[in-house]
């Protein structure tokens, strides 16, 4: 239609130039052509329209809008003919018919606005051929023009036709789609169909059922009142049914709603997809959807949710609530003017016990550790375990520092009576360091680091004894001084290495691959465990010139094993908040010839804790190179649900705290475990169980299908060339 009117008025403005003053016809071209182009741009913005329905008022406006551009072209005929010669004219004319037969042809679905066109241009063109007294001329442009308004008005009611057809069975194909993609993907139960007075209608047996009443009963009753329950007539109604109200109210489609019913006096979660349907008049019928039961696989999640809160061994809140509760005391005291203190206690000798009995014996010990400190705690006082063997008390009104000294020391006496587990008596003393806010540190962050100073201090001074807080922590600071000196060497002196411990298939024990674990062996402290030294690199930005040591190292020794071993490298958050991790990660594969599938990367949840830093956007750049990702520690710190629908993992690992404790016969560790595998097997993951010691806990993973195992019962982290020894006897034998 534009182009149409712009080469119009082009050849208008060529014929009439020789005898119509240029400023008259450059303002009759600029409103023709803003008249014009304001037409189309109205077009294009709702060519896109949603619902494929127009409101009167917009069909309306389309009419003013070919008047308005029959009146602008009418001028040409009326105002601009008869100061021209025939010729020129007849030529107009000609100009006028095309302008015409294009609008009834690119114009005939806004019959309206055509019509306005044509009857306005055509009289003004039969008026003028009148007026010259030329009748035969104005009556054949008088039949041509009831011609155009026929044909345009053929085709407008052809055109409404087949694309009103299109929409009603676009919507039925959008409404058959969801119903069956919900109930085919999300495992809905059964079907349900209201009429346009939100009643139930065509009750099927199933959900007659789910709802606990008859098919019969059950047809003409109020949706809500159904779901409503007993709560129908107290009018105390959960929010998931007030949002399904709205959204029956707006005619509004929705999916994924989850609201409680109360079927036989027993709640139960359900989740509901919906519709609305039309008749075959596009007129409101109602509503067609899907439902199901989710109560136990809302129960399976609640469980995985509480781990991002609790701690799985001992049941106390883990590092993410004491954080949150540290912080609310903070902003208390900090309003009220009070003080808030915070405890840090590290368990003395805890090591030991773990170096030779086991971590089997150690955990048990931690939950005899927990169970002593909640009995401990006084109202209002949260007590948790930060990880490891620390523990935190967060106390959030503190009057008299002398008490809670006092109350530090009770701490410390208590923990270091002895212990009996399996026959057996340990002795295991407690540290404590105490940090009081807002004097220590004006928010949690600080404070928590306060305590930790403090706890150094405890630690220095043999253990068994509590520190506050002090502005000069020298012996501590100065440790971590030469011990971060030492790192920074150590990369250089080729102190670095890394042991392989290997990965292998649950069901038939073979080898898949390794997980390669950074090891240092310091000529001035020894050996230096990752935990104290790992932390250390990453507060002091080592960790990523370490990280891409370890992983071109890594990739390197697994270009030399065959085509089906992987090599797993551990990935701290610190390096994926580095834009160029990606580089590395590319240029380590191009300079060993990995494959990129052979390379797995392990993050840990607090990777999500921080998304706005980038590290989420950086692994999807690294899973665009073809390299898998596998999430480690699964449970034991900010377990959520949500990363893993919007990341790729290909593996989930699951801590060795749950295997321990399920082999034990916990029934929450086995009922965690049980969830996480289905909750894997759902998203097409695979699930390795860290920490298998024993022959019964192999057999015991297996059986609740986990796809990999690791641990000290097939093999300790060994050395590169006992790896590439593993790697050639497993190959051999395969061969063979």
């Amino acid at each position: 239609m534009l182009a149409a009117n712009i080469t119009g008025a082009i050849a208008t403005l060529w014929l009439l130039r020789p005898w119509i003053a240029a400023w008259q016809l450059g303002l009759w071209a600029a409103v023709t052509l803003t008249i014009a182009g304001v037409v189309a741009h109205r077009r294009h913005s709702t060519r896109h329209r949603q619902n494929g329905y127009a409101s009167l008022a917009d069909v309306r406006n389309t009419g003013l809008e070919g008047l308005a551009l029959g009146f602008i072209w009418s001028v040409v005929p009326i105002v601009f003919c008869p100061q021209t010669a025939p010729g020129v004219a007849a030529g107009l004319g000609i100009v006028m018919a095309i302008m015409m037969t294009a609008a009834a042809f690119t114009m005939a679905p806004l019959v309206l606005a055509t019509l306005g066109f044509l009857l306005v241009l055509g009289l003004a063109l039969i008026g003028r051929l009148a007026f010259e007294h030329n009748f035969a001329a104005s009556a054949g442009f008088s039949v041509f023009c009831i011609l155009l308004v026929a044909i345009c008005i053929s085709r407008a009611r052809g055109l409404v036709a087949l694309r009103a057809a299109e929409i009603a069975l676009g919507e039925r194909d959008e409404t058959v789609s969801l119903l069956l993609r919900e109930f085919e993907e999300a495992g809905a139960d059964w079907l349900w169909e209201t009429d346009k007075g939100r009643r139930v209608v065509k009750a099927s047996p199933r959900f007659a059922v789910a709802c606990g009443l008859d098919p019969i009963t059950i047809n003409g009753m109020p949706l809500l009142q159904v779901l409503a329950g007993p709560n129908w007539d107290s009018g105390q109604f959960a929010a998931g049914l007030h949002e399904l109200a709205g959204r029956l109210n707006g005619r509004e489609g929705f999916r994924d709603l989850r609201l409680p019913v109360y079927v036989g006096g027993e709640e139960r979660w359900w989740e509901l997809a919906a519709a609305p349907r039309h008749d075959e008049r596009g007129g409101f019928a109602g509503f067609r959807g899907v439902g199901s039961d989710i109560t136990e696989q809302r129960a399976s999640a609640d469980k995985i949710n509480r781990m991002a809160r609790y701690d799985a061994l001992t049941g106390l809140p883990n590092r993410l609530l004491i954080n949150e509760t540290l912080g609310r005391a903070m902003a208390e005291a900090e309003k009220w003017g009070g003080r808030c203190a915070f405890m840090m206690i590290d368990l003395d000798r805890f090591k030991a016990v773990n170096d030779t009995l086991g971590h089997q014996i150690g955990d048990r010990v931690l939950s005899r550790v927990s169970e002593r400190l909640a009995q401990m705690m006084e109202s209002g006082t949260l007590c948790g375990r930060l990880g490891g063997d620390e523990f935190a008390v967060v106390v959030p009104d503190v009057k008299d520092e002398d008490a809670l000294l006092h109350s530090a020391q009770r701490i410390i006496d208590t923990l270091s009576r002895p212990y009996e587990v399996d026959q057996q008596t340990f002795y295991i003393g407690a540290s404590i360091g105490i940090a009081i806010g807002p004097r220590d540190g004006e928010d949690a962050e600080t404070l928590i680091r306060s305590a930790d100073l403090a706890l150094y201090r405890s630690k220095d001074a043999g253990g068994g004894v509590v520190h506050a807080y002090e502005p000069q922590l020298h012996a501590q600071a100065e440790e971590r001084r030469l011990l971060e000196m030492a790192l920074r060497q150590a990369l250089e002196k080729g102190e670095m290495h890394i042991a392989y411990q290997p990965v292998v298939d649950a069901e038939t024990g073979n080898l898949g691959g390794f997980e390669a674990l950074l090891r240092w062996q310091s000529t001035e402290f020894g050996a230096v465990s990752p935990v104290k030294f790992i932390p250390l690199a990453e507060e002091a930005r080592l960790i990523a010139p370490i990280g891409a040591w370890v992983l071109r190292t890594a990739c390197l020794e697994a270009a030399r094993w065959p085509g089906h071993v992987r090599v797993a490298v551990n990935v701290s958050p610190d390096q994926l908040q580095n834009p160029h991790f990606v580089t590395t990660v590319a240029s380590a594969l191009a300079n060993s010839g990995l494959s990129p599938e052979r390379l797995e990367l392990e993050v840990t949840e607090s990777v999500f804790m921080h998304e706005g830093l980038g590290a989420t956007k950086v692994l999807e750049r690294v899973l665009d190179l073809g390299v898998r990702l596998s999430l480690d520690d699964f449970g034991t710190g900010y377990s959520s649900l949500g990363y893993l629908s919007r990341t790729r993992f290909s593996t989930i690992k699951i801590d060795r705290s749950f295997v321990q404790n399920a082999s034990r016969g916990e029934r929450e560790a086995v009922a965690i475990i049980r969830a996480v595998v289905a909750l894997a097997d759902s998203l097409g993951m695979a699930t390795t169980a860290e920490g298998v010691e024993t022959e019964a806990e192999h057999r015991m993973v297996q059986g609740f299908g986990c796809t990999k195992v690791q641990g000290y019962y097939f093999s300790r982290p060994l050395p590169v060339a006992e790896a590439r020894a593993l790697v050639q006897k497993r190959y051999d034998s395969r061969a063979a």
